[in-house]
């Protein structure tokens, strides 16, 4: 429809002398179904350019506008808004669309099938997944969805960061617990890890036990001497429970990524020396650096350290690059806001190696802190004390889909608050039941009338005249739009915003008419309604990764 009326305003346009190259026309929704279906500021943005009273072109505009079987009248609103009002067949259309495309409503192919890999999560194999993990998994999967569902192909993959200071430190601690130390012993590892987890691991190592993380199986020689052996053993017991973790969350990906392969392999080597080959890089103070000011860093950057080893952003480029040549035109990268200051350096590093990679590649989204409230008061959050709130705590405190919903229901750059009480409750302050509740009610609502949905088909969809049925048409055919835009701003908290409003309006709905009335005709009209908006209702919830319960 958008399409649709965005030729009737060009060609109205173009009558007007308007050279149609330089239209750019925008239709946004109402939002109140009583300013029309559709609204546009053409005229407002044509006041400049054609030197005339913006209300003036309005009125010109509509007189030049093409007949159009699917409006019933158009009207100027405010400083020059055109407001149009579309006829029931437009309006109905929708049901029929829903009732066609199934669980497929909403989906499109802007994607044309081209490769994007989605990497989230990412955790440090050196503890169970915390509630900021959470976030990232999360908004991670629900990008994954939107953007298979915007016709992309799409691959989950997980980076394990399974070298460098934090595993040393994870090793220690673990070799100290073997020896029976606690945290308060003077030789404890000052940056250990005092979790009771670590007690946990320390006892399965001793006891030569074996465990089984995604590629590989690694059993524990018992050693209390051998720290390479604590080390695979304890990065591959992490990864195990963090894999629990994912499954808990039913969280799936399609591949699993080691930083330290990238070490193994030679790739962190030969992507220095193609650094170096570029003549992007030089020697100062023993240190090798990166020009990345060349490529709008305030300051150059340290690769190499004076005392060896490389910076944490070195492997991160060489990982890129095999990304890149995996063929993957689009990379979106779903980390926590502390990992901000690596975008300009892994982006810098890939510039210098002139391989063809766009600027701006990869893409990332960052998310901000989760606070954890229960009785009005923070449960705090604290990694290296092993008081933190994990992922499996949350959800077994309220269940997988409050704990997905409500982590993915806020703009990801944005502080969020998780009220564990709030989630528990079985009451409409609580979005997520609220909505699945909407759906649950259409189900109950349809197995009282108890006929053949396919008997829907020809309902007479004109009795639909009510202004909350002309709320809910309006809102379902808003949903596609929804979904694109979602996947185009890379922002699944539209989708849960989404969802209320159609819990809402199916809300207000349900306690302002009759359903099964005897008028046998509007009572079909009435099921095929709410049977589509069950459809909508479903493929949103999908789009989260949270269930469309049938009974509550």
């Amino acid at each position: 429809m958008k399409a649709h009326l965005t030729e009737l305003l060009t060609q109205a346009a173009k009558s007007l002398g308007v050279d149609s190259a330089s239209l750019s026309i925008q239709l946004e929704r109402p939002k109140s179904a009583d300013h029309g279906d559709f609204a546009t500021n053409l005229a407002m943005m044509l006041a400049k350019p054609l030197r005339q009273n913006p209300r003036a072109i309005a009125e010109s505009l509509i007189q030049a506008l093409p007949a159009s079987e699917y409006v019933a009248k158009v009207e100027i609103a405010g400083a020059g808004f055109i407001n149009f009002f579309l006829n029931g067949q437009a309006r109905h259309g929708v049901i029929a669309q829903i009732r066609e495309q199934g669980d497929r409503f909403g989906h499109n192919n802007a994607g044309q099938q081209r490769k994007v890999q989605v990497e989230f999560v990412s955790a440090n194999p050196t503890g169970p997944l915390h509630v900021g993990h959470g976030r990232g998994a999360a908004v991670g999967d629900c990008l994954a969805r939107l953007l298979a569902a915007n016709g992309w192909d799409v691959t989950r993959e997980f980076y394990y960061n399974d070298a460098g200071a934090q595993i040393d430190n994870l090793t220690k601690s673990v070799h100290a617990r073997a020896q029976g130390l606690t945290p308060e012993h003077p030789t404890f590892p000052e940056e250990g890890y005092r979790g009771e987890y670590i007690i946990d691991i320390a006892k399965a190592y001793l006891a030569g036990e074996t465990v089984v993380a995604d590629d590989q199986q690694v059993t524990a020689s018992g050693d209390v001497n051998d720290l390479e052996s604590i080390r695979r053993f304890a990065v591959a017991y992490l990864r195990h429970e963090q894999d629990l973790d994912l499954q808990a969350f039913q969280i799936k990906f399609d591949v699993f990524s080691l930083e330290s392969s990238l070490y193994t392999e030679g790739k962190v080597e030969s992507t220095v020396q193609a650094l170096i080959n570029s003549g992007h890089t030089y020697e100062q103070d023993d240190a090798l650096w990166l020009k990345t000011t060349d490529f709008g860093d305030d300051k150059d950057r340290v690769m190499r350290k004076r005392e060896g080893g490389y910076t944490y952003f070195v492997p991160d480029v060489a990982y890129h690059v095999e990304k890149w040549k995996r063929g993957f035109e689009r990379v979106i990268n779903e980390q926590g806001a502390d990992h901000h200051s690596t975008i300009t350096r892994v982006r810098a590093g890939l510039q210098a190696l002139d391989i063809g990679i766009p600027q701006g590649w990869p893409d990332y989204v960052l998310h901000q802190m989760v606070t954890v409230m229960r009785g009005g008061e923070e449960v705090k959050l604290s990694k290296r004390a092993g008081s933190y709130v994990t992922l499996r705590d949350l959800i077994e405190e309220v269940g997988c889909d409050a704990t997905r919903y409500f982590l993915a229901a806020r703009r990801a750059d944005s502080q969020l608050v998780f009220d564990i009480d709030l989630a528990r409750a079985q009451t409409n302050d609580n979005p997520v039941y609220y909505i699945q509740y909407a759906h649950a009610r259409i189900c109950s609502v349809l197995g009282q009338w108890g006929g053949d949905e396919s008997s829907l088909v020809g309902a007479d969809l004109s009795r639909l005249d009510a202004p909350h049925e002309a709320a809910l048409l309006q809102r379902l055919d808003e949903f596609s739009d929804v979904v694109k835009n979602a996947a185009d701003e890379l922002a699944p908290h539209m989708v849960a915003n989404y969802l209320k409003e159609l819990a809402s309006d199916l809300h207000s709905y349900y306690n302002a008419q009759q359903f099964l009335v005897e008028d046998s005709a509007l009572k079909l009209a009435r099921m095929a309604l709410i049977s589509a908006t069950r459809q909508v209702l479903k493929n949103g919830l999908d789009l989260l990764g949270v269930s469309a319960p049938e009974k509550m």
